[in-house]
């Protein structure tokens, strides 16, 4: 099925998880022969669509360009959301399983791993051998002590008092009634909470993701902005040693540097960045050997 917005079209996919449940996402084909392939991995609380600007873009710019959502989100949600069965690792997988059909789709294409947010934590769940790049945008450790001091204030009583009684009015995290971040399933939500209020987040956990995320050596660029609500200067630090193996390009711009008013953690993806995306986008991907 093929969908057309602002003349940019995308292919309606679905693909199966390795348990076997389908995913859906969009698949957006350049005109001509494509230059690579670039998965982009969602934010938490983020639907597919959102990207969807972006991805034509770089679809406009001869890069072929997946888009997916989690289980039990967006256009993957199949039922109520309080009867989704599914945490945050589960969710890590979905960006592993997405990889794979992206390979698939690739070709032979060099395939970039474009993740925002949770979408370049969990990087290290995937086999990193099948991207050749990886790019993170506002992506860093969610502990709430290296929050920035206006997410820092709130964080305990979000994760203590008003996540676990909404979810038990509701059966799932209303974030958008609440206008907190967007609408979770519950289990996502209290895994998440266990992470962010652990000092290794979500090692903290899973200390056994230490070794795979310092096995992941692909070449990396981490793009943050001073002005992010969320994640601080420590929070983007401390994910990006966490992947040791890898000399990451670092790059963090104030809002006056990249002339906009305001970044903050969601606003590189919206339309009115595209003048930004050819610069701190495009020498990033991957893509074949010019002919």
């Amino acid at each position: 099925m093929t969908s057309v917005i602002d003349d940019q079209l995308w292919d309606i996919i679905t693909f199966s998880a390795d348990d076997g449940y389908e995913l859906h996402g969009r698949w957006f084909e350049p005109d001509g022969p494509a230059r690579g392939v670039v998965l982009i991995v969602p934010a938490m609380a983020t639907s597919a669509a959102y990207y969807a600007t972006f991805a034509s873009w770089l679809r406009d710019r001869g890069f072929a360009v997946m888009t997916f959502d989690y289980r039990g989100y967006g256009e993957s949600l199949d039922g109520p959301m309080r009867t989704v069965d599914s945490d945050v690792v589960r969710w890590a997988h979905d960006a592993r399983d997405a990889l794979e059909h992206a390979n698939v789709r690739a070709d032979g294409l060099p395939i970039t791993w474009l993740g925002h947010s949770l979408g370049g934590q969990v990087l290290a769940f995937a086999d990193h051998r099948k991207a050749d790049r990886a790019i993170s945008v506002a992506s860093g450790s969610g502990y709430w002590r290296h929050n920035t001091p206006s997410a820092r204030r709130k964080a305990p009583l979000l994760w203590k008092v008003i996540a676990p009684a909404a979810i038990a009015v509701t059966g799932y995290f209303p974030g958008k009634r609440l206008r907190i971040l967007g609408d979770l399933p519950p289990n996502v939500m209290r895994q998440w909470g266990r992470w962010c209020m652990h000092p290794d987040y979500l090692l903290g956990e899973l200390p056994e993701m230490r070794e795979r995320f310092a096995a992941v050596d692909v070449p990396m660029a981490s793009l943050s902005f001073t002005d992010d609500e969320l994640m601080s200067a420590t929070s983007i630090s401390t994910l990006d040693a966490l992947y040791a193996a890898v000399d990451t390009t670092r790059m963090r711009f104030t809002p006056q540097q990249l002339g906009v008013d305001r970044m903050g953690h969601f606003g590189f993806f919206r339309h009115n960045q595209v003048d930004l995306w050819d610069e701190l986008i495009l020498p990033h991907l991957a893509e074949r050997p010019a002919r």
